[in-house]
């Protein structure tokens, strides 16, 4: 659970700190995408503080969803 835990914590920093800056220069027609990062940033604090492994590694594969 360690690795997959340090991958989804590297997955929620780059969301957080590259991919969410982007979204939010562009104004209201990047509204959509913020809310469903901002949603997924939360379960995936939620799953590894609860270790669940399964949830971890769904949004984990979520995450790397989102780009620039």
């Amino acid at each position: 659970m360690s690795s997959l835990a340090d991958a989804l914590l590297a997955e929620m920093t780059r969301v957080r700190d590259k991919v969410m800056p982007a979204y939010q220069e562009i104004g209201p027609s990047g509204g959509f995408a913020l809310t469903l990062m901002r949603r997924d940033l939360d379960e995936a604090a939620r799953a590894l503080a609860e270790g669940d492994a399964v949830a971890c590694l769904r949004l984990h594969q979520s995450l790397k969803g989102f780009h620039t």
